[in-house]
């Protein structure tokens, strides 16, 4: 299991290490910085990069995460689409702990779903908690609040090879400056490259 790993230090000895968990974004997004077309769900440039590879990565992911946290619209779309499939990425999404960021959601009935109404709050709490990493996949709106706010451990992004030239950008302006180091890059047979970033603090 993926776990960020701090330690004490007292006299120039190590005497206690701490296991922390990580908020990690992922995404797929396009050369020219979109992870969605111009009407939302307009995913089709996720095909550009999907494949075996990249199954594999997301396989690896999902068996290192407590949970997946969406907003409410990345939620609906999940949600619609993957109770109805089966497999070895569908299988762990239906049954893994997921959360959904609303203050207006009624309800969440897919399976293991729990609504948080404060999501700056709730998730800085779910850090602090259990063991595992966080995921946020997609939920543009989300992300920017949680950039923000500074809760991001970690950036995953692929980036698939295309640009689209109009679409949703992940990045909003105004966002503050983050200092990252890279942590991995790799390159995938479909022309995609996969990119993992440390967040600097």
């Amino acid at each position: 299991m993926c776990i960020l790993r701090d330690f004490i230090q007292q006299g120039g000895f190590v005497v206690a290490f701490i296991d922390m968990k990580k908020l990690i974004m992922w995404n797929v997004i396009t050369v020219d910085g979109c992870f969605e077309g111009e009407k939302p769900w307009d995913l089709n440039f996720h095909s550009s990069v999907y494949g075996e590879e990249l199954e594999r990565f997301s396989i690896e992911q999902l068996d290192s995460a407590e949970a997946v946290i969406y907003g409410s619209v990345t939620y609906e779309g999940m949600a619609s689409y993957w109770r109805n499939e089966t497999g070895p990425v569908a299988d762990r999404v239906n049954s893994m702990k997921k959360y959904v960021c609303s203050s207006t959601l009624e309800n969440a009935d897919w399976n293991n779903t729990e609504i948080l109404r404060d999501a700056v709050a709730d998730i800085t709490k779910l850090k602090q908690e259990g063991v595992g990493n966080l995921f946020v996949f997609g939920s543009g709106k989300l992300s920017n609040s949680l950039m923000k706010a500074g809760l991001f451990d970690e950036y995953r992004l692929c980036i698939a090879p295309m640009i689209l030239g109009k679409g949703r950008q992940l990045f909003e302006e105004g966002l503050p400056t983050e200092k990252l180091s890279l942590l991995e890059s790799r390159t995938l047979t479909t022309g995609g490259v996969l990119m993992r970033y440390g967040v600097t603090r």
